[in-house]
């Protein structure tokens, strides 16, 4: 793992760009406004883009769940391209490092007793398992939060992503 000195925030729908500037801010501050960049998922142009990023530079996935498992249309673009299964299980390698938020609303599984940020999280849990499926370097755990639990998660995670960028 590398010192990260510079960040992509890729973000897909309304919630995920909300919780992305957020973290913007709070990077920028350590880092510098002009080593952070938010990247919308919606354009597979820009998305490929980032394939040429060094190993310095973290990626960080703000992942939304809607209906049905599924990204929001915004998000699709980023989420198809990832899964391709025509890559090869090298493509990120010595690439960027990547860290992926999620974010999920467990109030849509009416079919549930009990659920949980886990539960309402898939495009984030399949996303983070696939950049690591092409060679990718996880920079920090996946988290996962809750619209059910307005959020709680993220701001811990936020904390903790940013204390590791600190301290590298």
């Amino acid at each position: 793992m590398m010192a990260v000195q510079d960040v992509i925030i890729l973000h897909g729908g309304e919630l995920s760009s909300d919780i992305a500037s957020r973290l913007e801010a709070k990077i920028s501050v350590h880092l510098g406004k002009d080593r952070v960049k938010l990247l919308p998922m919606s354009s597979s142009r820009e998305v490929k883009s980032i394939l040429e990023a060094p190993p310095t530079t973290l990626a960080v996935f703000v992942a939304q769940t809607i209906e049905n498992e599924a990204p929001p249309e915004d998000a699709g673009a980023c989420v198809r391209f990832f899964k391709r299964r025509t890559h090869p299980a090298d493509l990120l390698a010595g690439k960027f490092q990547f860290a992926v938020l999620g974010l999920g609303d467990s109030n849509l599984l009416l079919d549930r007793q009990h659920t949980a940020a886990k539960d309402c999280n898939q495009v984030a849990q399949a996303l983070d398992r696939r950049l690591e499926d092409v060679g990718g370097v996880r920079y920090c755990n996946r988290g996962e939060a809750d619209e059910r639990t307005g959020l709680l998660e993220v701001e811990p995670w936020m904390d903790e992503l940013l204390d590791k960028i600190k301290v590298a």
